[in-house]
């Protein structure tokens, strides 16, 4: 149990009851920089380590920090004293440090403890004294002028190497980039390698040098630089070359060292050279070392994407896997690691406990001996698989002998499967029914087929459909769902669509080539128009529907309209293209129902639709009234066996039935008395 004094308790109200004011000076401090302490802290101007002002003086400082750390090394190894340009931005940059140096005792900081900024000068000074102070101000101080009053002691330039302590505002400058999302995370790290490797070279170019001019005239003949000829240029005067010269040398030194592709023409002469150099070419080494670690010390997910930049394409050649899905396949490589072993090396024996797959990436491997145990190992495998699994097994499956064994293995694993698609199917129209999204596509990324249907023909599309769902039809139409299929009760996905007026998604599968392709169209208009569903009729029609459909009774959609007297089915009717001369089994046109319901508003409205037609199409009439019909005519008893038997004949229908009458009796050389009596038993004429 944790002990509290009273003091203590005392102390933590306090601070509660100052928690309210607390937050609203902080606000306000995030937003202006500069803030003067409240009664509980000391007096004085503070700044937020956030704000605008200090993070745009921190780039700054930032700027100079990169300066100064790539001019140190040039300032050692090049200059003894800088000339007046140089030495005027030497000074503006040492000032500029000295003035970060004050500014440092005025930022507060995050408490880890308490977990609230700090705004104590005190506290703070104590911070910044321990940590950096000193370093940040042997820094700020003018060595090149210190170098030349204490008379040019060599000592003293080595001082110059304390400046190196703002290359660390470089590196936490890309360890920022590289945690920050909004910036490409292997471009930061290509930069920072580059850099290091930049600033690695730089500064042994100018070590390179001032290892060459330590030492006295009369033995720089025998430094890398003294010595070195190239073509007729000789460096033995190197001194007197221009600065850019020199150090573009030093600097072809220092990198033909650190590749370690060999010297040329440039190489270590005297002892200090060849120590500096075997040096270098260590660190070297243990940088690039170094450098190959990091490269695993990275987020799990980013060593994912690469092993499955690595080894997807591997994992895709193996038989076992063919038709798998892609996140099959992704979760595989994300899993793999390399392994080497010897040519002769045993990897597998009978009979051991097997936890690993092997994928055989290079190199040949043979097998000695094979296992009769195939239906334990398939049954074993196929309780463990996932959505992919039908596919492993099929694979298994082939190119294996044919025998009974195998048949009955292959018949249980293929109810197995028939059994997990249909399952499938149901689990995926349960999405689609109830408009899970999410669940839908995870079951289509897992590798369900979007054509399968359920028990009644239907596919997801057509529950999608008639439910409106119109994200999930057009990821459907984008999966490559078939469009026109057809369930058991004869609709299509358009038909669902329409007939539950979800106009946006019918729109979208007529754009993806859907048809309305309604079997015994002429029924189901009809239907529609005893219904009077106008809706529904109007949008059958604007997706391509059939007005002259004809029922069992050869009856169009018009004629059930004239008969029950809808004028405004009949007018959409008409204005699809609806013909007013049809007829149907008894030589009916829609004029006479309309004319037998005596609805005069529609009598006029078909008979203004048959005076357009007409003068559109001058030959309809003719076609639908004067049209030649078959029908055949048989006798009633047999004929005298003496004369030769006849049979019926085929007739054209005359326009009544006298003419009718008379050709039968012409064409059959019937005398005497007869009768001729139709189909339904009714007799017409004695």
């Amino acid at each position: 149990m944790d002990i509290t004094s009273r003091e203590e308790i005392e102390e933590k109200e306090a601070e509660d009851s100052t928690s309210n004011k607390l937050s609203v000076s902080s606000c306000w401090e995030r937003s202006v920089g500069f803030v003067t302490a409240s009664h509980a802290h000391p007096q004085g101007l503070f700044i937020h380590p956030h704000s605008w002002g200090y993070v745009l003086w921190t780039q700054f400082i930032l700027i100079w920090a990169v300066y100064s750390s790539f001019f140190t090394p040039l300032e050692f190894g090049f200059f003894r004293g800088l000339p007046q340009n140089l030495f005027l931005l030497d000074i503006a940059g040492q000032m500029a440090f000295l003035i970060d140096v004050v500014v440092r005792f005025f930022v507060g900081f995050w408490d880890s403890h308490s977990h609230r900024m700090v705004f104590n000068h005190n506290l703070i000074a104590i911070r910044y004294l321990k940590s950096g102070f000193l370093v940040d101000f042997l820094g700020c101080l003018p060595w090149d002028v210190i170098y030349q009053a204490s008379g040019r002691k060599e000592a003293v330039r080595y001082l110059l190497w304390i400046r190196l302590s703002r290359a660390v505002r470089v590196t936490e400058l890309f360890e920022k980039l590289e945690k920050d999302i909004r910036v490409n995370y292997l471009f930061t790290r290509i930069i920072k390698l580059f850099v290091v490797e930049l600033y690695c070279t730089h500064t042994a170019a100018c070590i390179f040098y001032y290892l060459a001019t330590t030492l006295p005239p009369s033995q720089e003949g025998y430094t890398w630089i003294g010595s070195l000829k190239m073509g007729d240029y000789n460096y033995s005067q190197f001194r007197e070359i221009d600065l850019w010269t020199r150090y573009i040398t030093s600097l072809y030194f220092a990198i033909v060292t650190m590749a370690t592709v060999g010297y040329g023409d440039v190489h270590a002469v005297n002892n200090r050279e060849m120590v500096f150099i075997m040096i270098y070419v260590s660190l070297d080494m243990i940088l690039g070392a170094y450098l190959l670690e990091r490269n695993w010390d990275i987020p799990i997910s980013f060593r994912a994407k690469i092993s499955q930049k690595l080894y997807e394409p591997y994992i895709r050649e193996v038989p076992i896997f063919k038709g798998c899905s892609s996140g099959f396949f992704k979760q595989i490589a994300s899993k793999v690691h390399e392994e080497t072993f010897l040519p002769g090396e045993v990897i597998v024996e009978q009979g051991d406990f097997m936890d690993q797959f092997y994928i055989v990436c290079h190199g040949k491997l043979e097998e000695l001996g094979s296992t009769e145990e195939l239906e334990e190992a398939v049954d074993c495998l196929l309780n463990h698989t996932s959505l992919d699994g039908r596919f492993i097994i099929n694979n298994l499956l082939e190119g294996k002998t044919t025998n009974l064994q195998n048949k009955i293995l292959e018949s249980d694993i293929v109810l197995h499967i028939g059994q997990h698609e249909s399952e499938l199917t149901m689990k995926l129209n349960c999405a689609a029914y109830y408009g899970d999204f999410h669940r839908l596509k995870r079951l289509v990324a897992a590798g369900a087929d979007t054509s399968k249907t359920d028990y009644n023909g239907r596919s997801p599309l057509h529950l999608a459909a008639s439910k409106g769902y119109e994200d999930m039809v057009q990821f459907l139409l984008q999966k490559k769902a078939e469009v026109n299929i057809i369930d058991k009760y004869g609709k299509t996905p358009l038909h669902e669509a329409i007939k539950n007026g979800h106009d946006l998604v019918a729109s979208l599968l007529v754009e993806s080539g859907a048809s309305l392709d309604i079997v015994d169209a002429g029924n189901c208009l009809c239907m529609a128009v005893a219904r009077e569903d106008l809706d529904y009729l109007r949008r059958v029609m604007d997706n391509g529907a059939n007005p002259n459909s004809k029922n069992y009774d050869l009856r169009t959609p018009l004629h059930l309209a004239s008969s029950k007297g809808l004028c405004a089915i009949a007018q959409l009717l008409l204005e699809a293209g609806a013909s007013v001369f049809s007829r149907d089994r008894w030589g009916n046109t829609p004029l006479h129902e309309a004319r037998i319901g005596g609805n005069k508003n529609l009598i006029q409205l078909l008979e203004n639709a048959k005076h357009d037609q007409l003068t559109k199409f001058p030959n309809c009439s003719m076609d639908c009234q004067d049209r030649h019909r078959k029908c055949t005519v048989f006798p009633f008893q047999s004929w005298d066996h003496k004369e030769e038997r006849r049979l019926g004949v085929v007739l054209w229908i005359p326009q009544n039935i006298e003419e009718l009458i008379e050709m039968a009796k012409k064409e059959l050389n019937v005398r005497g008395a007869f009768c001729i009596i139709t189909e339904d038993g009714e007799k017409e004429h004695t």
